[in-house]
């Protein structure tokens, strides 16, 4: 029981940055009219909170530059699925590109955020990872979330091929003094279904709507949980190309750790 509750302890701290962003997403919603629409002050918002991220910490700076990565990749994402009709942000705002606001991408820069706390709070390490391939697994992955539009759906296949690929692959983590592992495609499902979780909880304060919610909140399809467990591989691949370390955990507790008692 200990260990659950520290490592739920320390999953609350990788979602600092996610909480903080769709906390002030949801706080905007309560705000009296403006001068600056919601969206450009959701934008300024966004960078402020990136800024302090780093300045207090929550982020290094190698953090940041992955996050803006996810930022870019995110925003590209947008303008395709909003020009398909996938979702919209219906209001106005000068910071509108075809038809997403700037702070959009901020979004995927949160999950980007979680991802490489994660892998330095849980001192995350892999066994058995095969970097190219799942590198290649996870651009098409991305490719086909535009390409379903106009050619078949290959998300079942690449799924399939996925896990083929991570077969054998484990994340070590630690937890306390503890080690633990679990297979790396597991934890693309389990953070593929808390992506459909939060992602029910930001349409619900108003970050984007799915056509089915114009007129009023409708849960988030579940079918999003699988399309979350697939998309959670790409901000993955560009963490990991961060140069942390893929070999077997040692036995010994963390540096930090070491320091800490000795303090």
């Amino acid at each position: 029981m200990r260990q659950l509750l520290l490592f739920a302890v320390l999953q609350a701290r990788c979602c600092a940055f996610a909480f903080a962003l769709v906390g002030g997403i949801a706080v905007s919603t309560l705000l009296p009219e403006l001068p600056i629409a919601r969206y450009d002050l959701l934008l300024l918002y966004g960078i402020g909170l990136t800024l302090v991220a780093w300045k207090v910490g929550w982020d290094t700076g190698r953090d940041v530059v992955v996050i803006a990565g996810c930022h870019v990749i995110g925003l590209l994402f947008e303008l395709v699925k909003v020009r398909m009709g996938s979702w919209s942000y219906p209001e106005d705002s000068l910071t509108k590109v075809g038809g997403v606001p700037l702070y959009g991408g901020f979004l995927y820069a949160a999950l980007g955020s979680y991802v490489c706390r994660a892998w330095r709070l849980l001192d995350l390490r892999l066994t058995g990872y095969r970097p190219r391939v799942t590198a290649v697994l996870a651009a098409a992955v991305y490719v086909n979330f535009f390409s379903h539009h106009w050619l078949p759906d290959a998300r079942w296949a690449l799924a399939a091929l996925l896990l083929v690929a991570t077969a054998g692959t484990w994340v070590r983590f630690r937890v306390g003094e503890r080690d633990h592992r679990m297979p790396l495609a597991l934890s693309f499902v389990l953070i593929g279904f808390f992506l459909w979780v939060a992602e029910n909880a930001a349409t619900y304060v108003g970050a984007w709507s799915y056509p089915n919610q114009l007129d009023g909140w409708q849960p988030v399809s579940v079918a999003k949980f699988g399309a979350w467990a697939l998309l959670i591989t790409v901000t993955f691949v560009l963490t990991a190309h961060r140069g942390r370390p893929t070999g077997p955990v040692p036995s010994a507790v963390s540096p930090w750790q070491t320091r800490r008692r000795r303090e």
